[in-house]
């Protein structure tokens, strides 16, 4: 079983005046084991390129802050890029989240930093 480390986001809105939100991210490091290691090209007509998803899961160690906040994780960071959080499963003292497509939401600064395209090698 292969470490983790990375970041995890969550996202909360924020009233910043009257009718008007904003979505605001919050990252936090983490550390965890990667339980599942697997990637899935799915091509389609209506798309040029095809789209990566890696169907990754990943067990993190869950502080005080996770275990109040998994409804709102959005994305994990991992090889450099940060991907889209699909589900999440509370597995006291750990949070297991599984890993879909490249996350194009908002990000916050340290995710901000990687750029979020998947590398190549």
């Amino acid at each position: 079983m292969a470490r983790f480390s990375g970041i995890v986001g969550y996202s909360e809105t924020v009233r910043t005046g009257p009718g008007v939100t904003e979505e605001v991210i919050t990252e936090r490091k983490a550390f965890g084991d990667l339980l599942r290691n697997s990637r899935q090209l799915t091509e389609s007509s209506t798309q040029v390129l095809p789209q990566l998803n890696v169907n990754n899961s990943v067990s993190i160690v869950a502080d005080e802050y996770a275990r109040g906040h998994f409804f709102a994780i959005q994305y994990v960071t991992w090889q450099g890029v940060c991907w889209n959080v699909t589900d999440v499963t509370v597995e006291h003292p750990r949070l297991t989240l599984q890993l879909g497509g490249v996350y194009n939401g908002p990000k916050g600064e340290l995710a901000k930093a990687l750029g979020g395209s998947p590398r190549k090698h």
